[in-house]
């Protein structure tokens, strides 16, 4: 069954339960430069999944194209891709009646557990999977939030009713396993934030673990082997998210709407169906390995590790690619710049003399679902060849610029020391060379210095972790969290957005926002520097607006009609057929999926502090809401 066949399955198995399928948001957010990436089918949803109604109801399917930086340097192994596709399916709360599954109201764990089971299992309408090759985690409990004993009763039942002992084959864990919160495990969530238990569901590949051994290292098995053992025996193929609790001050409560978050990878599930423990060696993409091979004339079972990074690296870099994304030092186009280059490193190291044919191979093996791959090939082509020759000028910049740090500091033994050929530099000078040109420890020894690997790998991961932690927050669409000064910043917005219009023309529009308890930023198409005296009036007529107590509220409606009230949005986006638009009084209308006030007099205050030039034709503005 291929990666197109089982996803068609998966969408029509769910659309047969009352679910609507949902467009594939764009891998680059559309109009929020305060996320890199869409990371996860439910990223795009996270205002329904707190409260929000989707106009397209309360059952809801999709296969998200998504992209996880943080994954990069797990790439060579088994199973990691950064880039992959997302099946998930949603409820958004008001649970139908017990056992009404026709309903297309809401449901919870009974009858995703069950549905999700039946797809995995059913010869007709699902995968076909052996049952006895499954194996499942449930929450065990935490600090006063109860097992998840439900979930764990469901599964026993659906075990027992295909004739399998569930002894040994439902295992319990903690918060660090099977609690899914955005803020992390339960001690970390702020008052007021959502969370719940999840459930996993693993493919048993068998004790005779067959491409074990063309792994990077060995992993030591522990006895006895459990879903969660690095061996790689076991492979996670889905997990639903039940989102029923909420943090108080006096600690957990119920939500009084549950919701169900489900996300199961599409490359893992071709991995289950065709029995391939190793990703990479499956239909979806061994087609690519025998390009990489050919192009090479290396064998994979001896080069898996960078042949893996080699399709890994390219495959996302294509993608993003094809949002628009140039290479860059800052962003996505950084992201961009070290996938392609990271792959270029052990394309060379494998003796890889021309990327296109790989290229191709990977548009061939996406142009189904993916048409516009094929559309924009030769711009794409393009994007990643010029980054090569770019590529090639960096490492001789680099070294330049290592040869001028030595230079300075020539008497100091620990930069600059000659050794049998090489050159050996502080960890401060390499990780200079890996921020200012793209380099990264692979070129720099191979341009002859040597450092100390354990020092530059701390501080990559400091880098890393500072990084991380500002994409934290980047999950709300814009906003970092859901608190009232944050609500209040997010319609202090639209306010603005509509009084820059009045003030500057209508050819100003939004082009990102980062809105935080302290400050709002705003960010906004524009050619020149806003005066001081425009600044002035959009500070009055956004004041005075705040003052007239105008309502907010929402409508949902067709695309077309909105479009026909003037509501504000970027019609070349994708919107769906039925869209959410939210009203201020009658002065500002524009597409948004909320949280917001409901009346502008809750807003007490509104302060521009400062404005300034980000980029070509984008201006900053930055706010203080109370």
């Amino acid at each position: 069954m291929t990666a197109s066949e089982i996803l068609n399955r998966y969408i029509q198995f769910f659309e047969k339960r009352g679910h609507v399928r949902i467009e594939n948001s764009s891998l680059v957010p559309l109009n929020d430069p305060t996320t890199l990436f869409t990371s996860s089918g439910m990223q795009p949803l996270v205002p329904f999944l707190l409260g929000e109604q989707h106009p397209q109801g309360l059952r809801l399917v999709n296969a998200q194209n998504c992209f996880r930086a943080q994954d990069i340097d797990e790439i060579g192994d088994n199973r990691h891709t950064t880039f992959f596709r997302m099946l998930g399916n949603w409820s958004l709360g008001d649970p139908a009646s017990p056992g009404d599954t026709a309903s297309l109201g809401g449901y919870f764990k009974k009858e995703q557990i069950s549905w999700f089971f039946e797809f995995l299992t059913s010869k007709t309408e699902g995968l076909g999977l052996d049952p006895s090759k499954l194996y499942v985690t449930v929450f065990s409990g935490f600090d006063g939030i109860e097992e998840d004993k439900e979930s764990l009763e469901i599964w026993k039942n659906l075990f027992e009713e295909k004739g399998i002992n569930s002894e040994n084959r439902i295992f319990k864990y903690g918060v660090e396993k099977n609690w899914w919160s955005r803020s992390g495990t339960p001690d970390k969530m702020p008052i007021g934030e959502p969370g719940g238990p999840d459930s996993e569901v693993f493919y048993d590949f068998g004790e005779d673990l067959g491409s074990h051994e063309i792994y990077e290292k060995t992993v030591e098995r522990v006895e006895p082997c459990h879903v969660n053992c690095d061996c790689g025996r076991y492979m996670e193929i889905g997990n639903s998210v039940f989102m029923q609790y909420i943090k108080r001050d006096s600690g957990f409560e119920k939500l009084p709407k549950q919701n169900v978050d489900f996300g199961g990878g599409l490359e893992r599930l071709v991995a289950a169906t065709e029995n391939k423990q190793d990703v990479f060696e499956t239909s979806l993409f061994y087609p690519i390995i025998e390009s990489i091979v050919s192009n090479t004339k290396k064998e994979y079972k001896n080069n898996a590790r960078e042949m893996r990074i080699v399709l890994d690296h390219f495959l996302g870099s294509i993608f993003i690619s094809s949002n628009n994304v140039k290479p860059s030092n800052k962003e996505q186009g950084y992201l961009l710049r070290r996938l392609i280059r990271r792959g270029l490193d052990n394309f060379y190291l494998l003796s890889g003399s021309d990327i296109s044919p790989i290229l191709e191979t990977i548009v061939n093996q996406y142009k189904e679902t993916d048409p516009i791959l094929v559309e924009k090939f030769e711009e794409i082509k393009n994007t990643i060849l010029e980054e090569e020759s770019t590529y090639q000028k960096a490492l001789s910049g680099g070294k330049k610029m290592i040869e001028r740090e030595i230079a300075k500091i020539s008497d100091e033994v620990t930069v600059g020391d000659e050794l049998m050929g090489v050159t050996q530099i502080s960890a401060d000078v390499a990780f200079k060379a890996i921020t200012s040109f793209g380099l990264g420890p692979t070129q720099l020894k191979s341009l002859g210095y040597i450092f100390d690997d354990q020092e530059l790998a701390q501080k990559i991961k400091e880098h890393q972790e500072l990084s991380r932690k500002g994409a934290a927050q980047k999950f709300a669409g814009g906003l970092a969290d859901h608190s009232e000064l944050t609500v209040k910043g997010h319609t202090a917005t639209h306010l603005m957005h509509q009084a820059l219009r009045d003030v500057l023309g209508n050819s100003v529009h939004q082009t990102g926002s980062n809105i935080t308890e302290e400050r709002v930023r705003f960010d906004f198409a524009f050619d020149r520097k806003v005066t001081d005296e425009e600044i002035q009036k959009v500070t009055d007529i956004v004041n005075s607006k705040i003052k007239n107590d105008l309502p907010v509220h929402f409508e949902i409606m067709p695309l077309q009609k909105a479009r026909d009230l003037g509501a504000i949005g970027l019609f070349n986006d994708k919107y769906a057929e039925e869209v959410k638009i939210y009203f201020v009084g009658d002065y500002s209308v524009e597409f948004c999926g909320g949280p917001h006030v409901e009346k502008t007099s809750h807003i007490k205050s509104f302060a521009i502090l400062k404005e300034e030039g980000v980029a070509r034709g984008v201006r900053r503005i930055y706010v203080k809401v109370t």
